[in-house]
């Protein structure tokens, strides 16, 4: 936050296919809630907007000055707020976190002060150069889609966000394709120390079980939401591929494989779909897979949660660690499986 207030602007370059281009943004102030707690509200009480990209788990230190923001707001017109994060209902965490910083009265006045919208994300930010300062790199692919039915007819007007009226059926097939399909990739690729994501889709081996595991995914999205064709889904699956490919970005699998605690939870990329095909009778051998390669992602150099996976493996035994780390139930269908997996893994990391 000091470096922006110290710089007058900073770039944006996107990469894509057919090269680089480069944005430069300025016309900006940047606040620390910390020192500057008071214009961070009046900030939010005067916004249109408020977007966060933070981290599903820091959603709850930024509650309260988006709930001093919105009890401080005069105008007529509530304001959007919109979490983007990679996460199924980010957006009602958040309100669920900023209702408990409200006052009673704020409460009942709270649909005219701000609308709560859910969205689903989709970019690709990979570990940035040493060097790079502010400057950041991205991929030059986004997909931004946000519910329409909480703004009642009158969303904000915000340049690439697609507004849809059942958001669903875009956060599933992006978390159980894109998400599903990328930490595969990462935790296959730690195991068998590779460094790069493209690098672990240029091992045939590989590519092929990130290809069937979201084989089993595809399945799934397109049974729940008819709307999507398998024929659809299928060439979904393979832009996406084709993205996390690019070697121009240099997508380290540590960054992509970090907090794999949250990645293992139990609505998250591989235990959410695989309980849905679970009980649906259907098969989920591959992402089995995956959550065995998650669960070897452990005491990684810089990631809190891969140590703690560790010490859950290391303090329980199979069905008390399952049960920690996923969430599932005794009798769900999953559980005995996975609950093998976790044996294993403990067995062959002790």
């Amino acid at each position: 936050i000091e470096k922006l207030q110290n710089a007058k602007s900073y770039e944006v370059k996107e990469i894509g296919p057919s090269g680089e281009k480069t944005f430069t943004i300025d016309n900006y102030r940047a606040l620390n809630s910390k020192h500057d707690m008071e214009k961070v509200i009046h900030e939010i009480a005067t916004a249109d907007t408020v977007t966060c990209a933070v981290g599903p788990n820091i959603l709850k230190f930024i509650a309260e000055p988006i709930a001093k923001g919105i009890e401080s707001r005069e105008s007529s017109t509530p304001v959007a707020v919109i979490a983007c994060e990679n996460a199924i209902g980010a957006t009602d965490n958040l309100k669920g976190f900023i209702m408990e910083k409200l006052s009673d009265d704020a409460k009942s006045k709270l649909n005219s002060k701000a609308r709560f919208a859910n969205s689903a994300v989709d970019r690709i930010v990979p570990i940035q150069d040493e060097d790079a300062g502010l400057n950041v790199k991205i991929e030059q692919f986004f997909e931004w889609c946000v519910e329409s039915p909480p703004f009642e007819g009158n969303p904000p007007d915000i340049q690439g966000v697609h507004y849809v009226q059942d958001l669903q059926p875009y956060i599933e097939r992006k978390l159980f394709t894109v998400n599903t399909g990328h930490a595969t990739a990462a935790y296959y690729g730690h195991h068998r120390g590779i460094k790069y994501i493209h690098e672990v889709l240029e091992n045939k081996e590989l590519q092929e079980i990130v290809q069937n595991t979201l084989k089993e995914t595809a399945h799934l999205i397109c049974s729940k939401h008819d709307h999507i064709s398998r024929e659809e889904q299928q060439d979904y699956v393979q832009k996406i591929v084709t993205r996390i490919s690019n070697p121009v970005l240099k997508d380290g699998v540590d960054r992509v494989g970090r907090a794999p605690l949250r990645k293992l939870s139990r609505k998250e990329r591989f235990i959410g779909p695989a309980a849905h095909l679970a009980e649906m009778g259907a098969k989920y051998d591959y992402l089995l897979g995956g959550i065995e390669m998650a669960l070897r992602f452990q005491n990684v150099e810089g990631d809190d949660e891969s140590v703690e996976l560790a010490k859950i493996l290391k303090d329980n035994d199979a069905n008390a660690a399952t049960k920690k780390l996923t969430g599932l139930e005794e009798t769900h269908p999953i559980f005995a499986k996975v609950s093998e997996v976790v044996a294993k893994v403990q067995k062959e990391t002790a």
